[in-house]
């Protein structure tokens, strides 16, 4: 079936959960491991020894001689990265899992959350990208069918608006790899707040659901948690415009799942005519990866290099793409302003793109507006520093490489 597609011309596949292509069959009564009384089968359905021959022999027989482009939905354990994604890896890319359910444990019950980092997200992508660029080329996501939107999973509800869809557009658009936009993530989509567990469609989150009840929590205390984490959250239906039903179909008819009350002013429509969009914002990353310019090396295929700005503050993302020229992208996930010392003078930098137009490089001193408790301590050669208010987003380019330390 696979060739069937191929030799009618199709490029490629995602594919779908394929490591649980292959089962550990087992019989007998096992012992809970869970409050709600159940038995976590993880172990038993994923990344089962012998899989890889399977694997290889479908890459070898349809995907391998047609040249065709494959995604695998696919959580390889890092030391197998290269069997995968190398040069004569199964498929050409896998989606990265590492970071995506940083909020809900190992055994994925969405009602027991984890209360995530900054810290650790930073590491959790760091590793990710050095590893991936090693052995071939990465599919980034921070939203598919199966998650919450990202501005309410990532980002406190203080920052649900513009800032935060801008913020995380510019994190995951320049990281090394093809980046994957899901369906109204580019104009910042939200979590819907649905009332009742039975507005909910996804089997996943009535089993959820049943789970928490089952494990202690109240129904109230359930339904906060399918509000947060339901996979429902990215199936609402897409919201074009303030019409009736956000546009996805007619006045009077009824659309299969509840559109998001705020369409109204979150809709394709609204952000086309806003220069200031999240739409627009995500238009300007990608030109900077398709449009031929001074930083597309960079942005495209330069080295993924971090930065350490642990002296600076633990709630910032840094990191470099580093080519003939590199760019400089730095993220503050935090409520409060920070200033980044930078390793050359002010003129050294261009400044590409900001979600805010307060994220400026100034000169030494520190800027006034900037309080000393918010500065970290420069190194030797820093001649300049990057202001970056509340959840900024900022990418600059330099001409010359060199690499920025902190230390």
């Amino acid at each position: 079936m696979i060739n069937w597609w191929l030799d009618r011309g199709l490029g490629g596949f995602r594919i779908d959960a394929i490591m649980n292509l292959k089962k550990r069959i087992e019989y007998g009564v096992f012992p809970a491991d869970g409050p709600d009384g159940l038995v976590y089968i993880g172990s038993w359905i994923l990344n089962q020894p012998g899989i890889e021959t399977w694997l290889k022999e479908i890459d070898d027989k349809t995907f391998r001689p047609h040249n065709a482009l494959t995604v695998a939905e696919a959580d390889v354990p890092p030391s197998q990265l290269a069997k995968y994604i190398g040069p004569d890896g199964y498929f050409r890319m896998v989606f990265d899992f590492s970071y995506t359910d940083i909020d809900v444990p190992a055994t994925g019950e969405w009602f027991k959350q984890h209360h995530w980092t900054v810290t650790e997200l930073r590491e959790k992508i760091f590793s990710t990208e050095e590893r991936t660029q090693q052995v071939g080329w990465g599919a980034r996501y921070l939203e598919n069918h199966d998650q919450p939107r990202s501005v309410n999973k990532y980002l406190p509800a203080e920052a649900e608006d513009r800032r935060s869809g801008t913020l995380l557009a510019t994190l995951f658009m320049m990281l090394h790899g093809t980046p994957f936009i899901y369906q109204g993530q580019e104009i910042g989509m939200s979590n819907i707040p649905l009332t009742s567990v039975d507005q909910y469609e996804d089997v996943a989150t009535h089993d959820q659901y049943r789970r928490a009840v089952a494990s202690g929590l109240s129904p109230a205390e359930a339904l906060h948690w399918m509000v947060q984490r339901s996979r429902d959250n990215s199936r609402t239906p897409m919201q074009w415009d303030d019409s009736a039903n956000a546009g996805f179909t007619t006045a009077g008819v009824t659309p299969w799942f509840p559109v998001n009350p705020n369409y109204t002013t979150v809709n394709v429509a609204a952000e086309r005519a806003d220069a200031g969009s999240v739409l627009h914002y995500y238009r300007k990353l990608i030109a900077l990866r398709r449009t031929k310019g001074p930083w597309r090396e960079a942005v495209v295929h330069g080295t993924f290099v971090p930065v350490d700005t642990a002296a600076v503050s633990p709630d910032l993302i840094v990191f470099q793409r580093v080519r003939a020229r590199s760019v400089l992208v730095a993220i503050n996930f935090s409520a409060e302003a920070h200033v980044l010392p930078l390793a050359e003078s002010a003129g050294a930098y261009t400044p590409i793109l900001a979600n805010v137009p307060e994220a400026v490089v100034s000169p030494s001193p520190q800027p006034p507006a900037v309080s000393a408790k918010d500065v970290g301590p420069a190194s030797a050669n820093a001649a300049a520093r990057l202001v970056l208010p509340p959840y900024a987003a900022v990418v600059l380019g330099k001409d010359r490489v060199s690499r920025e330390t902190n230390e």
